[in-house]
């Protein structure tokens, strides 16, 4: 096939690639970035392309393969490591410099809160709140599972009750 034909098939394409990449972002301009890193790609590698075959068939899974490594790109951004012997990775905190002053005095009553907490709901619940896994808790306080996760659950009505007035239960999970 010439560099002409293999051009003028694979914008026929077009209507077909632009749906299947809209299925796979949901967004009509990340739908339209990731055609044209379709074509780029398979405009780059045509001399892998073999004549016999589907080149629809083809350009999906070069679609596909450049939306996964995206994908995958932004959540490697978006990690990091911790620095211990294990080097687990973390999702990163947002930054809350840029939140509202009333967001920032919920969060600090929150702490508040938190802080008031007696211990035994206060370690499980801190330590939920940074990410451990209820086994991992367990396993570090030497509890049962079932006393994790019910401490973890009484830690969150009695600072739902003790924030009623003041904020809404659905910031407690920041």
């Amino acid at each position: 096939m010439t560099a002409l034909e293999f051009n003028h098939q694979l914008t026929r394409l077009e209507d077909n690639l632009i749906r299947y990449a809209y299925k796979l972002t949901s967004n009509r301009e990340a739908a339209e970035d990731l055609l044209q890193e379709t074509y780029l790609r398979a405009l780059t590698y045509r001399d892998q392309f073999a004549d016999a075959t589907n080149l629809k068939a083809w350009a999906y899974t070069i679609m596909r393969n450049t939306f996964i490594n995206q994908y995958r790109r932004s959540l490697l951004a978006n990690m990091a490591f911790d620095g211990t012997q294990d080097f687990y990775m973390l999702h990163r905190l947002r930054d809350r410099s840029g939140m509202a002053p009333d967001a920032v005095m919920h969060s600090r009553e929150i702490l508040h809160k938190i802080d008031a907490l007696e211990e035994a709901l206060r370690v499980p619940f801190q330590m939920h709140l940074e990410g451990y896994k209820y086994q991992e808790i367990a396993d570090t306080l030497n509890l049962k599972i079932g006393t994790v996760k019910s401490r973890i659950f009484f830690a969150r009505k009695k600072l739902m009750q003790d924030l009623s007035e003041k904020v809404s239960p659905d910031s407690l999970f920041i």
